[in-house]
């Protein structure tokens, strides 16, 4: 009867570590099928880990060059509570400073972003999956939140993290799987 019981209850645990697992599984999986995590890293500010980021790709590796002609998906995974309006901010911050896009795309993608992105918690994750040509869609947690349709803006949006001048270099390097 004891061991039944302990089988029982291990059984049980296993299954809430199954359903806790699949809620927060990344839809990269079914948006790129074939994909493989090619890197990942944390990205702090001023000491605070913001988000764990994993980059996924259909190729094994990339490189630094060719970047903007593989299909991408971006896994964010935050450790605080953010607004989406910072979010969008920040992000629009760092495609000026990488000097991407006009004035006129970047006034119209700030705009989108701020529209779409949502207010983060921790646990949160946020994907973004590019295909070069393609609007660039994004996800939270497994679930279709929008899409920015200027084909300039995955590129853009990407660049953030995969741009040689991005803000956060190392972060870039353990993107893409890079020593």
């Amino acid at each position: 009867m004891k061991h039944a019981l302990c089988r029982w209850l291990f059984s049980i645990t296993c299954l809430f570590v199954l359903l806790a697992a699949s809620a927060q599984a990344s839809p990269v999986r079914e948006l790129l099928p074939d994909a493989v995590p090619l890197g990942s890293g944390s990205f702090r500010w001023f000491g605070l880990k913001l988000y764990d980021a994993r980059l996924w790709s259909r190729k094994r590796s990339v490189s630094t060059e060719d970047w903007m002609r593989t299909p991408l998906a971006l896994e964010l995974t935050y450790s605080r509570n953010l607004y989406g309006t910072r979010i969008a901010e920040a992000s629009s911050d760092e495609m000026k400073k990488l000097g991407i896009g006009t004035a006129a795309q970047q006034r119209a993608w700030l705009d989108a972003m701020k529209q779409m992105f949502p207010n983060v918690e921790e646990g949160t994750q946020l994907v973004g999956l590019y295909q070069p040509g393609q609007p660039t869609r994004f996800f939270r947690d497994g679930v279709a939140i929008g899409e920015i349709a200027d084909p300039e803006f995955g590129p853009a949006f990407f660049g953030i993290w995969l741009h040689p001048h991005t803000s956060a270099p190392k972060l870039r390097a353990a993107l893409l799987g890079k020593p």
